[in-house]
């Protein structure tokens, strides 16, 4: 019954509005109309006085709305006696203000999601060395913590283990793993790597960098200009010319009632029906391609992106290393190297190994046990395969193992190497790079056709990456360095609006939230992204931006065709209506029909329009895990 409750207190006017239909019905159908009449007219008559202050207010901030239209209609329905007409203004009005909310989902969830992905533990050092663990908001700067493996960095801090390898991705847009060493600092919000540190915090929790996310989530949030419906922008002149032919109409023939018959074929009905109905059916088009718009305001506004903002890592670019190259030396197959690493590889929880033995395993290469395997944390990992004795690791530690005779390669921006040594010899290197997303060209290209005018890429990456991989994709202009703050004051600088923006980390959650259209890559990326956005990607696929703003434009553009209709055919009415050809009880029922006419029109918002890409349902995948076998 909690849902019931709910519902009662979110939308009391509809289901007040729904129970006054049903007595009026029962009424009726026992033989007592009159009172019918009077019940439902004077319920009619008290939803008009709440809309008419509300409608005062607005009017005094400068606001116009259909709120002023359907006031007049209730009363002149009402007066006329036609309280079953009057009646369904009232539902039409109370409605689509659920229907609006329900699209909508006005709940901000991001803060809370922050919130609760932050850590809420820390493993505090005590004076005797022993470690317990702490509410997180119990950090003071100066305490030594442990970071078990795999665990978020609690506080911002300095490393004091030897070193540390740490997952930065998801704050600075860094994809590649950082190598820390003692005295480094450490951001909170990093994910550690695959063996246990410690650290010394430097400040506490609410002023780390995570909570300065979770600020500028909320901060960004508050400040986004508020949505001005579409239907609100159309019925100022609607209103105005059915006020003008009611007038003319009273004026000319000197009779009231056909100032009521006027307006009773002039309801704002369709304006209150078309737009939701449209805007549903757009959102349901969306969700069956992957794509989840939390509301109409978003979809509209999609619909008149003029500048695409994107982050790099994740979004534009796979998010994760891939093996590029293989270069063996003194004859060895290339095959051979990449076995011989993935064999070794298997056995390191390290995130480039992942993707070492990813490579070898998608080639057919068949894996070979290991034994005495050894692991150097944050330098590499030996061991036994196949009778030989194989090393993979960073330069400077096979160059140790090598005597020093190895020759380093020359690397492009964005790219890593291991190298390997067998038998003590240096035997190749594999190149490693988050590699550009193959659809990330085509969804630049799309976009400046549905009227994008500029394309910016904002990372955390340095300079030559971020230069490297906006050639490679087309985009117009790029900002390399940025923080979450950064990213923010970019976005809010951009001229050219509105603004949608792309990302999918932690770090992304800010922009996101202070960009005009906030777009999350949901299927791979962090839950403070999705829930800071207002459309979120399901798949792994960027090129769905695009497909997003196809949707706007095809939503919007039946949501005028379904106000346009509804408006035309009720100014050919007014205008008889005007000349005393249209009873009241007859206009009210023609109006019906205009209504009916509005929301099937408003339901092609649901199908692909000429020269769209038809619709596919997808279903999105969750991702595989990879079990390392037991060594030998």
């Amino acid at each position: 019954m909690q849902w019931w409750r709910a519902l009662v207190r979110q939308y009391p006017l509809v289901l007040a509005t729904l129970g006054i239909a049903a007595l009026g019905g029962v009424l009726t159908a026992t033989g007592a109309g009159g009172a019918a009449q009077w019940v439902i007219s004077g319920y009619a008559l008290a939803i008009a006085a709440v809309q008419a202050v509300s409608m005062v207010r607005e009017l005094r901030s400068g606001t116009w709305g259909i709120d002023i239209l359907a006031v007049t209609a209730i009363v002149a329905t009402v007066v006329v006696g036609q309280h079953w007409a009057a009646l369904l203004i009232v539902l039409m009005l109370t409605g689509g203000v659920a229907l609006e909310d329900y699209a909508a989902g006005r709940a901000r969830r991001e803060l809370s999601a922050l919130l609760a992905a932050a850590p809420q533990t820390a493993h505090a050092v005590g004076p005797d060395g022993a470690v317990h663990d702490v509410p997180v908001d119990d950090v003071r700067p100066g305490d030594q913590l442990v970071v078990k493996p795999g665990e978020v960095v609690p506080v911002d801090g300095d490393l004091l283990s030897a070193t540390a390898t740490v997952d930065e991705s998801s704050l600075t847009g860094e994809s590649l793993p950082v190598e820390r060493v003692a005295g480094d600092g450490l951001l909170s919000g990093a994910v550690n790597g695959p063996a246990g540190i410690r650290m010394r915090a430097t400040a506490a929790a609410s002023e780390s960098q995570y909570q300065h996310i979770v600020a500028l989530v909320r901060e960004a949030s508050e400040s986004k200009a508020p949505f001005v419906r579409l239907a609100d922008r159309v019925a100022v002149p609607f209103t105005a010319v059915a006020f003008l032919i009611a007038g003319v109409a009273w004026a000319v023939s000197g009779d009231a009632s056909r100032f009521a018959e006027v307006l009773v074929v002039a309801t704002p009905c369709p304006l209150l029906i078309a737009t939701p109905v449209a805007f549903m059916a757009g959102m349901s088009r969306a969700s069956k391609n992957g794509i989840i718009v939390k509301n109409g305001g978003a979809l509209e506004r999609l619909a008149r992106v003029k500048t695409a903002a994107f982050d790099k890592t994740g979004t534009l670019t796979r998010g994760r290393p891939e093996v590029v190259a293989v270069e063996p030396r003194d004859g060895l197959p290339a095959d051979e190297l990449l076995r011989l690493a993935a064999s070794v590889e298997q056995y390191s929880n390290h995130s480039l190994a992942a993707s070492i033995v990813h490579a070898a395993t998608s080639r057919g290469l068949a894996l070979s046990p290991g034994r005495g395997v050894r692991e150097s944390i944050g330098h590499g990992v030996s061991a036994e395969v196949d009778g030989h004795s194989v090393a993979v690791g960073k330069e400077a530690h096979i160059a140790g193992l090598v005597g020093g005779e190895l020759q380093p390669i020359e690397l492009e921006p964005g790219q890593l190497a291991v190298y390997l040594a067998v038998d003590g010899i240096h035997a190749g290197s594999i190149t490693l790079a988050d590699a550009v997303r193959p659809e990330s060209l085509h969804t630049v290209t799309r976009l400046r056709q549905l009227g994008v005018r500029h394309t910016v890429m904002l990372t955390g990456d340095g300079e030559a990456t971020a230069r490297h991989v906006a050639d490679a994709v087309g985009i117009d202009d790029f900002r390399a360095d940025c923080l979450p703050a950064d990213k923010v004051a970019a976005v809010r600088a951009l001229p050219d609006r509105p603004v949608m923006m792309v990302g999918d980390g932690v770090n992304d959650a800010p922009v996101l939230a202070v960009a005009d259209v906030g777009v999350a890559m949901g299927a791979k990326g962090s839950s403070a992204a999705s829930e800071s956005a207002d459309v979120v990607i399901l798949l792994d696929d960027v090129d769905r931006a695009a497909r997003a703003i196809s949707i706007g434009h095809r939503t919007v553009q039946v949501a005028m065709q379904a106000i346009g209709i509804g408006v035309g055919i009720s100014l050919v009415l007014m205008i008889t209506a005007a000349f005393g050809m249209i009873p009241a009880i007859v206009g009210a029922g023609l109006q019906e029909l205009v209504d009916l006419t509005t929301i099937l029109w408003a339901l092609r918002a649901s199908s692909a329009g000429r020269g769209e890409p038809a619709d596919h349902a997808v279903t999105p995948r969750a991702p595989t895990l990879r079990t390392a076998p037991a060594a030998a």
